[in-house]
């Protein structure tokens, strides 16, 4: 049997099907053919049609009864009013992360990862295809090293002593991405009470971690250059935190890089306080290996190092890592082993062969240029529609765009849903919900669409 072309037949039913399903040509509670009668009907063999049920079953569409077949789920028209609900007010932080990872079917202006298609190209996942998946499967290595995938650790030691980081493998951590990553270093760092900075807009998953983990967080304000060096001295001397997060390039959700100068004062204030620095480097895949980072300047000893390969790769596949001193790398694998006993050796080793085959280097190259085009494509069209841009580097997938000081950022991301688009209010991506200014943030790939451009036209 030819996989692809049966993956393919599949997919095309199972399509079709929810197609039908969600236009209510297939009504709740109604039967469907048996899985004999749609093989003929459709003219494929009865083993796409298993596989197409089974998919629409997992998925929620339809249900079997013993000893009657196949009917379309009753509980279907309430699930796509919940999914409606959820999107529309995708106001919060847990609600909006619900909307990144569940909707299907919006123009996700607001989404923090880039589009699939960006993601396919045509060399990094032959490669997968052509791997023999079988000898990543071994069963006799059972969970693998807790640290990780020890070749693939090397590997990324020596990617680091090009961002001018020295980490051998033992100061390196595999991790399921770098949120992962974050949950990791929070429960070892902090405890319930403690103090944190962060960055302000910054990254909302991050808050969320915090707030679960009952630590109060200390806004710092992101500047264009990066944070505002003020206000974090005062915010150390007062409230004498342990922790400063940061996105110190191309930063989420504002898309900046800080300057070598605050880089070099922010560690020198990080010292004189003794405080920790959790340096989260998310698409250092794109970025010029010779930026200075703050764990180059530190070298490790301060500084937590934090990457990923789900924003440049896939978001499915969850391969993150922390770099840091010795002493609390081991500790945060013995905290990993508590807690998940290990991450994927098996996608450890798919990134490995896509590494060592110079796939993904070729893919990092396209997306390089996508990421380029669409940044100048996206300024473009929020400058027509008299909309400002926060300053922000090439390679960064958001733009920061400041909204008309009457405007409602609710108001506005409420009636892009109702236009089927998504969009991400800046008040989410401060600790209290409370933004200085109007904003919102874009991911530049959706930027030039036609709807988006044609419904803030009308909206302003």
């Amino acid at each position: 049997m030819d996989t692809r072309e049966h993956s393919y037949k599949v997919e095309a039913l199972v399509s079709s099907l929810i197609g039908a399903i969600e236009r209510h040509e297939l009504p709740a509670g109604e039967k469907i053919l048996s899985i004999r009668s749609a093989a003929e009907h459709w003219s494929v063999s009865r083993n796409t049609v298993v596989d197409a049920y089974g998919r629409l079953e997992a998925h929620g569409y339809i249900q079997a009864k013993l000893g009657s077949g196949y009917y379309v789920r009753e509980t279907q028209k309430q699930h796509a009013q919940v999914t409606q609900s959820n999107f529309t007010a995708a106001v919060d932080v847990l609600s909006l992360l619900r909307e990144q990872v569940n909707s299907r079917n919006a123009l996700r202006v607001g989404d923090g990862r880039p589009p699939a298609h960006w993601m396919e190209t045509g060399d990094v996942w032959a490669q997968v295809r052509k791997t023999d998946l079988r000898d990543l499967l071994d069963a006799e290595r059972g969970y693998g090293d807790p640290a990780g995938f020890e070749p693939l650790r090397r590997m990324l030691g020596r990617s680091l002593e090009e961002r001018g980081i020295e980490a051998p493998s033992q100061q390196i951590l595999m991790t399921y991405g770098a949120n992962h990553a974050l949950d990791l270093i929070v429960r070892h760092l902090l405890t319930t009470g403690d103090k944190a900075l962060v960055d302000a807009p910054g990254y909302y998953p991050l808050f969320a971690k915090l707030k679960l983990s009952g630590i109060e967080m200390l806004d710092v304000p992101r500047l264009p250059d990066g944070p505002d060096l003020e206000v974090l001295e005062r915010l150390l001397i007062e409230h004498k935190p342990k922790v400063y997060f940061i996105q110190s390039l191309a930063h989420n959700p504002t898309g900046s890089s800080i300057s070598l100068v605050k880089a070099h004062k922010l560690l020198q204030l990080a010292a004189k306080h003794n405080i920790w620095v959790v340096e989260d480097d998310a698409f250092a895949e794109l970025l010029d290996p010779h930026i200075p980072r703050l764990a180059s300047l530190d070298q490790l000893e301060r500084v937590f190092y934090i990457s990923t390969f789900s924003k440049t790769l896939s978001a499915g596949l969850r391969v993150g890592y922390i770099a840091g001193p010795r002493p609390q790398v081991a500790e945060l694998c013995d905290l990993k082993m508590l807690t998940i006993i290990a991450s994927s050796d098996f996608s450890e080793r798919i990134l490995f062969e896509l590494l060592s085959t110079g796939h993904y280097k070729k893919h990092i190259t396209k997306l390089q240029q996508r990421t380029q085009e669409a940044s100048k494509q996206s300024a473009r069209v929020m400058q027509q529609l008299n909309l400002k841009v926060h300053p922000h580097i090439e390679h960064s997938f958001y733009h920061w765009v400041e909204l008309p000081s009457s405007c409602s950022e609710f108001e506005l991301a409420r009636s892009a849903a109702q236009h089927g688009i998504f969009l991400a209010p800046g008040s989410v991506f401060y600790p209290n919900r409370i933004s200085p200014n109007p904003a919102m943030r874009v991911n530049i790939a959706y930027a030039g669409n036609e709807k988006l451009k044609k419904f803030l036209e009308s909206y302003f």
